[in-house]
């Protein structure tokens, strides 16, 4: 769905951006090979701190989230051309880059289709193998073995430890263990992440920053005019309004986490002198700390060129052309938590309520909450539900919640309609309806107070969770078939 944005203003914002840095790059008397090198690698932004702003501030599912979204996807899939492109400068000699680079593209299609052969023979016999055994640390052990060995082929054959571990995520996703493997990776991202960017901050000569605060300043200033000034114009080219340009402009000018990579691999494979790298990695640590700061900022200059556009409606940013989002109608206490929930997991989400304060509130802190009766079709319609992955209702009132449920069955057949209810014979209510799913809030609460009286009592975790989940499986299957449960069913 987003296909337009990604290879259309991902791909131009890369290309663009790339020529314009490594332009100003080569008025600094600077090789071709590093003016190449410096224009691929900070044409890039920081994935991992625009996402988290992006998540955390509730704005993923804004126009701003998908834009800084769409470009993000982009420059990620294209640090691997990057990469090879470095890997033919370094072995370009005296020949021509294209045909250098077609070379080393060349070589890396053979290598990974030997590498990633293999892995697709082997990886699926060596889990069902460590699988039977069941246990948890040889399966960890197995997913860290399959992810540093693939790793280590690729450098083997002339290629990066980086696309070794792109190719790792590849063939491990696609097997049928890659929901264990992403619960056990987990934890270690925030680990890894933090502890690489402390080996690049220790390799960093702060006394450069001393020595030159005035040329460091001056490139920090640079690089988010020269990629802010792109991005605004390219966001505008494809149909942004000009608060969302210049809020996403100012979001992703920062350099990335993978400059370091690629300017360390320029280092490694000598084609960028030591100060010169020094200096850049001081300039893409600097607008990374900047980050926050200025995203706080794009925020207040959206708002404020929303407001002189006479666009400070609460309808002002809602996202367009949008399918497989999830409405959410009700944004109370249940509402908001499922909304904290769909961002951590980056899914678009669009939030409803009739509480005007609720509503000022939360779009003040940049979340795309709106107002709106969600019983009336036409605002349903606005927010584009029919190709919406999911309508869910968390309204706290029953009458208000039955409403919904029959406005929105009567107009979309085929929607996925999931409902919070009051009680068992409220959720019987909005299944004849034409609820979807019916999640009873008492017996809920009661089944999770259960669970830990259970565990409190004594009981095995493990054997806590399987009775209680036991009992929540018979409890929907009944208020689904319409019948009440049997109180006194046995459970094993």
């Amino acid at each position: 769905a987003m296909r337009r944005l990604v290879f259309g203003l991902g791909a131009a914002q890369v290309l663009l951006t790339g020529c314009a840095i490594a332009v100003v790059a080569s008025l600094f008397d600077n090789t071709r090979a590093v003016t190449i090198v410096l224009g691929a690698s900070f044409a890039l932004s920081s994935t991992a701190i625009v996402m988290q702003l992006l998540v955390e501030k509730r704005r993923l599912g804004t126009e701003t989230g998908r834009i800084s979204f769409a470009i993000l996807l982009f420059q990620d899939l294209a640090v691997l051309p990057i990469l090879f492109l470095v890997a033919a400068l370094a072995a370009e000699g005296s020949g021509s880059p294209v045909v250098a680079f077609a070379w080393a593209i060349g070589q890396a299609v053979i290598a990974i289709a030997v590498i990633y052969t293999i892995g697709q023979l082997a990886i699926r016999p060596l889990f069902r193998l460590v699988g039977s055994a069941a246990s948890r640390e040889m399966f960890l052990a197995l997913v860290l073995l399959v992810i540093i060995g693939t790793a280590f082929a690729t450098e083997q054959v002339g290629l990066s430890m980086a696309l070794g571990a792109f190719l790792a995520g590849l063939m491990l996703a696609e097997t049928e263990y890659r929901h264990e493997i992403e619960v056990d990776i987990e934890p270690f991202k925030g680990l890894l992440l933090g502890l690489f960017f402390v080996s690049v901050g220790m390799a960093i000569d702060v006394t450069q920053i001393a020595m030159r605060p005035f040329w460091l300043l001056g490139s920090v200033v640079g690089l988010f005019a020269i990629k802010g000034a792109i991005i605004y114009l390219l966001a505008r080219f494809f149909g942004a309004p000009r608060s969302v340009a210049a809020e996403a402009a100012l979001l992703l000018g920062q350099g990335g986490e993978f400059a370091f990579i690629v300017v360390g691999l320029a280092l490694t494979l000598h084609l960028m002198p030591e100060p010169t790298v020094q200096f850049m990695l001081i300039v893409a640590s600097l607008t990374m700390v900047a980050t926050p700061l200025v995203a706080h900022l794009a925020r207040r200059v959206a708002r404020w060129i929303e407001a002189s556009e006479g666009g400070g409606k609460l309808d002002a940013d809602i996202p367009v052309d949008i399918t497989n989002h999830i409405v959410i109608a009700g944004y109370g206490r249940v509402g908001r938590m499922l909304g904290s929930i769909l961002d951590a997991q980056e899914i678009s989400h669009i939030g409803l309520d009739i509480n005007t304060n609720l509503v000022a509130n939360f779009r003040a802190q940049g979340a795309s909450v709106y107002y709106g009766d969600a019983s009336r079709p036409e605002l349903l319609r606005k927010f584009e539900v029919a190709d919406a992955g999911a309508l869910v209702v968390t309204i706290d009132n029953p009458h208000a919640t039955e409403r919904v449920v029959a406005a929105a069955r009567r107009h979309w057949p085929d929607l996925a309609i999931y409902a919070r209810a009051r009680d068992v014979e409220h959720a019987k209510r909005l299944i004849e309806l034409g609820a979807t799913h019916v999640t009873p809030e008492a017996i809920e609460a009661s089944l999770q107070l259960g669970e830990t009286v259970l565990i409190g009592a004594g009981f095995p975790e493990d054997a806590a969770r399987h009775m209680i989940e036991i009992r929540r499986q018979e409890e929907h299957i009944a208020v689904e078939s319409g019948r009440a449960p049997a109180p006194d069913s046995e459970q094993p």
